[in-house]
């Protein structure tokens, strides 16, 4: 993540670069563990009829200290089918169904998702009735019978209401944002369960499809893939016009581009929809999906090595939609030479009208705010996609392996693009006194500081340093080793010592100890 100006929430989850700093039904595949006891807050005691299971919970949150209370316990989800009806200017703005897959990973009567606030209908386990109980941020689900360790279950949740961003004292405003035409979602770290019920916790990832159904005239852009191109609605900043309305996407290289047909438009009552579906082939957190509406224009093509690139813009906005595109593709292509091939299916960006002061890297399609792009800021997005989303956390304390390396994509594109040099990034950061720098060690910084300026710029220095040390072809080579071991995986710190330790062969453990966990200057 990356936020605009110098502050700590500039480095909110997103590109530091810029910054520096569903109403339905869903369905749970993977069996999760809620607590037998009402929790405080939230909607109150919600019951479906029906016998229930008698025996064990599980764990009712991922224990994480950083995000206390998000993720579950019990099973782990392998996929979501959100099938979303987002309608920005309603009574309610969104209904629909999740369908969520899981496998239980210990004997299960009880287990919980995570959901805030929205109205839930419905609950089927195995297409059973459920019986549910609410609290603050919970949706516990009694099945009509235990599941057993080792099985695959489905659950589906219909639901609906109005998402609320989240606003918290430290980490700022984000999740289910209103812009003045639809809605940009921007989730990190615990924004999910505010439109889905999930396991909002990056340690569970999942395989995503998306159904979303918005008015007529909006565009819903997801991540991954889409069945159809979206419809563009304009041409921010001039350039060439968008890519024709509901053509398909172009295929896979080697193959014909497919003959899908256009989004669906079917009139609701007095007013018209249009219905668009993307699927996500490879695991996601629930922090990095995203279904942002609006009025867009849309830009489509593809890298040298044959990767979709997907970029949209609002109009409105003063953004070169052609020149946005066009960096999306050249950082793409950039980055798999650097860091190894590109983890995804396709890659872009979103620009939208949000009043948020930050970007975020969104699974294959990063978003930005309203305050702009530039060309770094959109390196730290993208640089995301192998350095936390492809390769992820498994638990927030180790977040400078997302921010620290996406600030040092940042500094290398920047020198690339006729900036700094990362040589002089790094040593007038070294030079400063500024207590945030050294006093706040990156490598378990507290939920407090898990955005500060140490685990962006420290963070980036840290891999500086680091470089300095075994020299280019080993530092470079244990980025490519570490992505293509831990591509899709989630990981810790040790993981990361241990890889550049065997990949360069020296001992690293003192290295790493004074930039990551001490406080205070480490020696150059």
């Amino acid at each position: 993540m990356n936020m605009a100006g110098q502050d700590r929430r500039s480095h909110r989850p997103g590109a530091r670069a810029a910054l520096r700093g569903v109403a339905g039904v869903a369905v749970l595949a993977a069996a999760g563990t809620l607590t037998a006891c009402q929790l405080p807050g939230g909607d109150g005691p919600e019951q479906a009829p029906g016998t229930a299971a008698t025996g064990p919970a599980g764990p009712t949150s991922a224990g994480d200290p950083y995000v206390p209370g998000d993720g579950n316990g019990g099973y782990d989800v392998r996929h979501y089918g959100l099938k979303l009806t987002i309608t920005p200017d309603g009574a309610e703005q969104l209904s629909g169904t999740a369908t969520i897959t899981a496998k239980a990973t210990e004997r299960l009567a009880r287990f919980n998702l995570d959901l805030t606030d929205l109205k839930v209908a419905k609950v089927t386990v195995n297409g059973k009735a459920a019986r549910t109980q609410r609290g603050r941020g919970e949706l516990e689900i009694t099945p009509s019978e235990p599941l057993k360790k080792g099985a695959e279950f489905t659950t589906v949740v219909a639901y609906s209401g109005t998402p609320q961003p989240v606003d918290d004292p430290i980490l700022g405003t984000y999740g289910w944002i209103r812009t003045p035409d639809g809605v940009f979602v921007a989730c990190q770290p615990s924004g999910a369960q505010t439109w889905f019920p999930s396991n909002d916790h990056p340690s569970d990832k999942a395989l995503f499809d998306f159904e979303i159904t918005v008015p007529a005239g909006l565009t819903a852009v997801a991540n991954g893939i889409p069945e159809t191109m979206p419809a563009g609605g304009g041409s921010p900043g001039g350039g060439a016009p968008e890519r024709t309305p509901g053509a398909p996407l172009p295929g896979t290289p080697g193959e014909e581009p497919g003959g899908t047909p256009a989004p669906a438009i079917s009139p609701v009552g007095a007013r018209a929809t249009t219905t668009s579906k993307w699927h996500v082939e490879n695991p996601m957190a629930t922090y990095l999906a995203t279904v942002t509406v609006g009025e867009f224009a849309v830009r489509d093509g593809r890298t040298a090595a044959g990767v979709p690139v997907i970029s949209v813009a609002d109009p409105s906005l003063p953004t070169s939609l052609d020149a946005f595109h066009r960096t999306n593709v050249q950082v793409t292509e950039e980055f798999a030479k650097l860091f190894g091939p590109y983890p995804f299916a396709s890659s872009g960006g979103i620009v939208d009208n949000a009043d948020v002061g930050f970007a975020l890297e969104t699974q294959t399609r990063p978003v930005y705010g309203a305050y702009g792009v530039t060309p770094t800021l959109i390196a730290h997005e993208l640089a995301h996609q192998w350095f936390g989303d492809s390769v992820s956390v498994t638990r927030w304390k180790d977040i400078w392996l997302n921010e620290g390396f996406a600030t040092y994509a940042e500094w290398i594109w920047g020198e690339r693009s006729g900036g700094p040099t990362v040589q002089e990034q790094f040593d007038q950061l070294y030079e400063t006194d500024a207590r945030e720098l050294w006093d706040v060690p990156p490598g378990d910084p507290g939920r407090q500081d898990m955005f500060a300026r140490s685990v962006y710029d420290r963070g980036g220095m840290t891999l500086h340093a680091l470089r300095r040390k075994v020299g280019d072809d080993a530092f470079f080579k244990i980025l490519k080793t570490w992505t293509k071991e831990k591509r899709n995986a989630n990981v810790t710190t040790p993981q990361f010592v241990d890889t550049a330790e065997r990949v360069s062969g020296e001992r690293l453990d003192a290295f790493f100890d004074a930039w990551l966990y001490e406080k205070g200057r480490p020696p150059r």
